[in-house]
This record gives C-alpha cells, sequence and structure tokens, in this order.
C-alpha cells in the first residue's frame, strides 16, 4: 500500500525540518521544497495527495499564491501563516485553501487536520450523480466519481470545500443549512476557519453556477438561518 504523500512548501528551515520529520515519523511520505517555483513544479513531479503552503516565501507571498496553485491543482490544500486575523484567513479560503493553521501550531493538530481531509477526500456516496436543469437547457451535474462540477457538459473550476458544498447541497435538496453546519460538514467540527467563510463559498459558487448571481435560483439564502439548495 502505497503512502500518503505531502508537499511542503516552506522557506524556514527549522519549521521546514519540523514538519518533515514529524509528517515522515507519522507514515507519510514527505517532500519539502523552499520556493514558489519548485513548489509548482512538485505538484505536477510528486503528485501530492495534500500540500501544506506557507504563505510568506522567497519568490511569492500572499493568497494570490493560494489561487495561482488552485489554478493548476485541485490538491487539498492547507495554508499556514503568521497572520491571525479572521479576513486573512477568509482571503486565503476564498483564494482556493482548504484549511488554514495559524502559527504556531501544534503537530498533533496539522495531522488530525491532514486526515480529515484526507477523509473527505476519499469519500463517495453510494447514490449515482446529481444534477439540475437550470432555464432553458442549462444544466449542472455532480460527477463524484471524477470530484467536478459540470455546466452544460463543461468542467467548472472548484476548490476542494465549494465542491463539498456542493455535493452536501445536492445530497439534501431543499434542506436548509445554517453556516455552523456547512462549516462542520465541509471542513471538520474542528475548525477555526469563521463561519463568515461560507458566505464567500456561496458567493463563489453562485458566480459559476447559476444564471444570474444577484437572482439565484437554486442556491437559496434563508434569512437568519442560512442557505438551501433547490432542483
Amino acid at each position: 500500500m502505497s503512502l500518503t504523500k505531502i508537499l511542503i512548501i516552506e522557506d524556514d528551515p527549522i519549521v521546514g525540518e519540523m514538519l518533515t520529520l514529524y509528517l515522515a515519523e507519522e507514515g507519510f511520505e514527505v517532500k519539502r521544497v523552499e520556493t514558489a517555483r519548485a513548489g509548482f513544479a512538485e505538484l505536477a513531479a510528486f503528485d501530492p495527495d495534500v500540500l501544506i503552503l506557507d504563505l510568506v516565501l522567497p519568490d511569492a507571498e500572499g493568497t494570490s499564491l493560494c489561487a495561482d496553485i488552485r489554478q493548476k491543482s485541485d490538491v487539498p490544500m492547507i495554508v499556514t501563516s503568521m497572520k491571525t486575523a479572521v479576513g486573512d484567513r477568509i482571503q486565503a479560503i476564498s483564494s482556493g485553501a482548504d484549511d488554514y493553521l495559524c502559527k504556531p501550531f501544534s503537530m498533533h493538530e496539522l495531522k488530525v487536520r491532514i486526515q480529515a481531509l484526507l477523509r473527505r477526500t476519499a469519500y463517495r456516496p453510494p447514490a449515482g450523480d446529481a444534477s439540475i436543469k437550470e432555464g432553458t437547457g442549462r444544466r449542472i451535474t455532480l460527477d463524484t466519481e471524477r470530484r467536478t462540477i459540470l455546466l452544460n457538459g463543461e468542467p467548472i473550476d472548484t476548490t476542494f470545500s465549494e465542491y463539498e458544498m456542493m455535493k452536501l447541497f445536492c445530497q439534501h435538496p431543499g434542506r436548509v443549512f445554517s453556516r455552523e453546519e456547512l462549516l462542520n460538514a465541509v471542513r471538520g467540527i474542528d475548525s477555526y476557519v469563521s463561519v463568515r467563510a461560507m458566505d464567500v463559498h456561496i458567493t463563489h459558487l453562485r458566480r459559476k453556477l447559476e444564471a444570474n448571481p444577484k437572482e439565484p435560483r437554486h442556491i437559496k439564502t434563508v434569512w437568519g438561518i442560512g442557505y438551501k439548495f433547490m432542483i
């Protein structure tokens, strides 16, 4: 059985070495690089199962780096940063990150978060593909085998969390979900990310899937509670 592969993009030698040693001892296959350029190369060559990304690197920094990585890969991504403000966490997640850890953090917590991402990535519901029709022939399809959302037969770029949220909606059409329920289902009950990050994901999904995002027909706001998905 092959080991789960973790790619670490971290330029701090002490932090990088600690992460590499700890995760290797926990049974992961680990590769570490120190620059964004090397990280992009290893995304293709190493093909990791999870990416751990420091937001400040010698050749790139900030949430634009998350967006650049997400354009090239759908690998589950955990961002690590010294920035602790809620706004920074929301910005990173809305740019493509799937989780966010503030430095310094517990190695055990990192392991638990990696395992949670892997569980959600590996999960496949027993039902077949879910699909809805929008307007005149406009079709949205959830391909659960390839973890892809199709619009009129064409794949739509989504983050890991956006896909997970859409899968949850399709499995429970008409059900009202609070922001807390969405956060717990998509990111795990131990998440420290603000529930308001769910609003960002909803906005992005509407832009990608609705004919008119300002007047959504499918992803509806239930004022004072959260959201529901209507077929």
